[in-house]
C-alpha cells in the first residue's frame, strides 16, 4: 500500500476500501474483513452490543450495515452468538461499515478476533468512516443502494463501481427469502443460554409448533423450545398440506428479508389456509407482515427502516412501553388493516404499526424481535402468550 501526499507535504494512508453509493458518492475508508466487492442496500443500526447476532441475522440479507456505535468488534467473536441456523451458510448481510478500526478482543467469551471472523464469513467491511454523517444522509435521503469494495492494494476501478451501484435493483419487489430459508424440514430442541452452562435441551414438550422459515433466527427457536414446544422447522415453500401433515398445535411465521409483498405471492395462501383452520398462529417481523397481507392489508417501504436494539414500542392494551430490537425496512400500512385485525403495538419513534391481533382467529404478530438477540428481554412474554393461545385451543378442541 502506498501513502498519498498532498501539496503541503502531509501524508495520508491510501484508502483500501470504498463505499460507492448509487448516486455516485464515493466514501473512502480502510478495509477489513473479506477482500472483494459486494453490493446491497445501506442501512444503519443503532445497537451498542450484539454485532455478531446482527451480522448473522438472515433478515439483513441483501444489506450493508452501518453501525452508529463507534467501537464494534472489541469483545471479539465466538461460536455461540450466531443467529444463522446453518453455521456453514454464507451470511445474508452484504457488508459492514464501522467508525473505528477493530481492536484486539477483550472478553472471556472471545474465540477469535472479529476481523478474522468477518474474513471467514466472507463479509466485506471498511472502517475510518464518519458513520454518524452516513446515518444523517440515510435519514435525509433514505436507504441507498451501494457497492462496498476492499482491496489491500488500494487499487479500484471507481467508474466501474459507480456503474454497478447505479444499476442495482431496488429492494421493492425483491423476494430474498429463497436465499436464507432452509432447504429441508428439521427438528429443533435447543433452549436458551444460561450463565456458565451454555445452551440447554428441551424436556418433554406440551405442544407441537411448526415454524415456517423465512429466515428464522436461532434464539427465536430456542425460546419456543424453552416455552415447552416441540419445534419442527419447514422451508418457506412448504404447502399447507405439508404443514397440516405434521399435526401442529400452533404455527409460527418467522422473520426474514426482502419485500413482503414479493414473498407473499407463495406464502400468503398457506397462511390463509392455516388461519381458516383456526390454528393458533404467531408471527415476528416478516412473519408479522405476512400475517397482515394474509388478512388483506398492504405493506409499504419505509424511508430509513428500523434497525437497532433500543426501539421503544407501546403495548396498546396495557399502556406499557417496551424497549425492543428491530430490523425491518418494510411495515404494515395500518390504514389498510381490516376490521378483524386489531392494532396492538405502536412504534414510539414514528407511530408505525408494531403489532396486530385478529379478533376472529387465534393469531397475533409483532413487527419487532422479542427474542432479544441482540437486545432487551422486555418482550419475552409474547412466547408465553403464544403458549396460552395453544392451551386454550387445545382445551376447546
Amino acid at each position: 500500500m502506498t501513502d498519498r501526499q498532498d501539496e503541503s507535504g502531509w501524508t495520508d494512508p491510501k484508502p483500501t476500501a470504498l463505499l460507492v453509493l448509487a448516486d455516485g458518492t464515493v466514501i473512502e475508508g480502510f478495509g477489513l474483513g473479506a477482500d472483494g466487492i459486494a453490493d446491497g442496500e445501506v442501512c444503519f443500526n443503532t445497537a451498542m452490543t450484539g454485532y455478531q447476532e446482527i451480522l448473522t441475522d438472515p433478515s439483513y440479507a441483501g444489506q450493508i450495515i452501518t453501525f452508529t456505535f463507534p467501537h464494534i468488534g472489541n469483545v471479539g467473536a465466538n461460536d455461540e452468538d450466531i443467529e444463522t441456523v446453518n453455521m456453514a451458510a454464507a451470511s445474508g448481510v452484504r457488508g459492514v461499515v464501522l467508525k473505528a478500526a477493530i481492536t484486539s478482543p477483550s472478553n472471556y467469551r472471545s474465540g477469535s478476533h472479529f476481523d478474522l471472523w468477518l474474513k471467514r464469513r466472507g463479509i466485506v467491511g471498511l472502517c475510518g468512516v464518519d458513520t454518524r454523517a452516513l446515518t444523517a444522509l440515510i435519514r435525509e435521503k433514505g436507504m441507498p443502494n451501494a457497492v462496498i469494495a476492499h482491496a489491500p492494494s488500494g487499487e479500484f476501478d471507481i467508474d466501474a463501481l459507480k456503474r454497478r451501484a447505479a444499476g442495482l435493483p431496488l429492494m421493492d419487489g425483491l423476494d430474498l427469502v429463497p436465499g436464507v430459508t432452509s432447504s429441508q424440514r428439521y427438528p429443533w430442541s435447543e433452549t436458551i443460554w444460561e450463565w456458565d452452562e451454555g445452551y440447554g435441551t428441551a424436556g418433554e414438550p406440551r405442544f407441537h409448533v411448526v415454524a415456517l422459515d423465512y429466515g428464522v433466527k436461532r434464539n427465536i427457536l430456542r425460546l419456543l423450545a424453552n416455552a415447552g414446544c416441540k419445534v419442527t422447522v419447514v422451508p418457506a415453500s412448504a404447502t399447507v398440506d405439508e404443514v397440516m401433515a405434521l399435526k401442529p398445535d400452533g404455527v409460527f411465521l418467522s422473520n426474514g428479508p426482502g419485500d413482503p409483498a414479493a414473498t407473499g405471492t407463495y406464502a400468503v395462501p398457506v397462511i390463509r389456509a392455516v388461519l381458516d383452520r383456526q390454528i393458533p398462529t404467531f408471527g415476528i417481523c416478516l412473519g408479522h407482515q405476512m400475517l397482515g397481507l394474509a388478512v388483506g392489508a398492504r405493506t409499504m417501504k419505509m424511508h430509513q427502516g428500523h434497525h437497532g436494539a433500543n426501539h421503544p414500542v407501546k403495548d396498546l392494551d396495557t399502556g406499557k412501553v417496551e424497549i425492543t430490537s428491530m430490523n425491518h425496512g418494510f411495515a404494515v400500512d395500518e390504514a389498510t388493516l381490516p376490521v378483524n385485525a386489531r392494532p396492538t403495538h405502536v412504534s414510539l419513534f414514528d407511530g408505525s404499526n408494531a403489532g396486530i391481533a385478529l379478533t376472529d382467529k387465534p393469531a397475533f404478530s409483532v413487527q419487532y424481535h422479542p427474542e432479544a438477540s441482540p437486545g432487551p428481554m422486555d418482550s419475552h412474554y409474547l412466547f408465553d402468550r403464544f403458549v396460552a393461545m395453544m392451551e386454550k385451543a387445545k382445551a376447546s378442541a
